[in-house]
């Protein structure tokens, strides 16, 4: 909660509620691989997946062979198509993200849920442009650094020249803020210049 604080600010209380705690008997420890086992012989197959953040995992469902991606793969807004980054501080870090969207192709699965919003067919594809539209922010969000923008300025140049690729941007305008606010482009530019200034100070 500490760290979608950092990314949310006080709107995280109005936008998602409170998150209560789940009782200790009902938790169970998994490795980077597991099982949950949710009978009549279905599970849910856990993958360690970080990269968006350290707690990620993917989880597939061995009934449906669908597999919850979470915000590891981005963020997709089905009425435009388009698919977004989301690489908040304080965990971002590109090569591990990048492993963990070749996991979610490795696994093979029928279809991809995301957080927000799912479900996706075209598996292969998707998880592409997922890695692409990584690679595009981090360079452009490293040739801000590169010229000694702050924040805002990193923000609005990345903002700016990504804006194109992205039909939700010159959508309509609730569209184009609800993109917005699902993944930001000060939170992800904030995430980026975060791993960048850990790997490359």
């Amino acid at each position: 909660m500490a760290s979608a604080r950092m990314v949310w600010g006080d709107r995280l209380d109005t936008l998602f509620g409170e998150l209560s705690p789940t009782e200790a008997e009902r938790i169970v420890a998994l490795g980077d691989t597991g099982a949950i086992d949710l009978g009549n012989g279905r599970t849910l197959n856990s993958h360690y997946s970080p990269g968006h953040a350290k707690h990620h995992v993917g989880l597939v469902d061995s009934a449906t062979g669908d597999l919850y991606v979470g915000d590891a793969a981005g963020v997709y807004l089905p009425e435009t198509g388009d698919l977004r980054p989301a690489t908040p501080p304080p965990d971002f870090d590109l090569k591990t993200a990048l492993d963990s969207i070749a996991l979610f192709e490795a696994l093979g699965p029928q279809r991809l849920l995301f957080s927000h919003y799912g479900p996706v067919q075209a598996v292969r594809e998707t998880l592409e442009r997922s890695a692409e539209e990584l690679r595009v922010w981090v360079d452009l969000t490293r040739q801000a650094r590169s010229e000694g923008m702050d924040l805002d300025h990193a923000v609005a140049m990345v903002r700016e020249r990504t804006k194109e690729r992205y039909s939700a941007m010159t959508a309509d305008e609730a569209t184009a803020e609800q993109f917005e606010l699902l993944s930001g482009a000060p939170s992800n530019v904030a995430g980026i210049l975060h791993w960048l200034d850990r790997v490359s100070p």
